[in-house]
């Protein structure tokens, strides 16, 4: 039998600053330079960049999206999951991943840390979050990777 792929998530804003797509490009890409996917949620901003990276080193990714239409998915993700969830969409995002690393965010990225955390799973963040009990802060999205996958031994 073969191991199950590895699957990290990468959850933030559905809009972002230069800055913080610039982060999550380079998380995406240094999580598929490690041979495992990439889980998100499909749509723009963080999420956008995060699969942009990941497929442009070759990385399988994921978008768990809200709506019902797989069309609505970035162009990076790989494989589109239509839930027609919505918001509740996000407890899947946490559920499919075994660590997940945020990257700035607001109070749709504050509720997948808080299902994570309360599920036991790795939270990583970089530009934020770092106030949270249990959340382990990242300067730079090479720690952020390497935090994430030391996790999961």
């Amino acid at each position: 039998m073969t191991k199950p792929l590895t699957i990290i998530g990468v959850i933030g804003g559905g809009s972002c600053s230069t800055a913080e797509a610039a982060l999550a490009s380079r998380v995406g890409e240094l999580i598929a330079g490690r041979g495992a996917a990439l889980v998100c949620g499909g749509l723009g901003g963080v999420m956008e960049a995060a699969a942009r990276g990941a497929a442009g080193n070759g990385g399988l990714t994921i978008g768990i999206m809200p709506g019902s239409r797989r069309e609505e998915a970035n162009p990076g993700i790989a494989i589109p999951i239509v839930t027609d969830l919505g918001h509740a969409r996000n407890a899947l995002i946490v559920h499919t991943a075994q660590a997940l690393i945020a990257v700035a965010g607001e109070y749709g990225t504050l509720s997948e840390i808080a299902i994570a955390l309360k599920l036991g799973k790795t939270v990583v963040t970089l530009g934020g979050w770092t106030d949270i009990r249990g959340v382990i802060a990242a300067s730079s999205p090479e720690e952020a990777v390497e935090k994430a996958f030391n996790a999961l031994v």
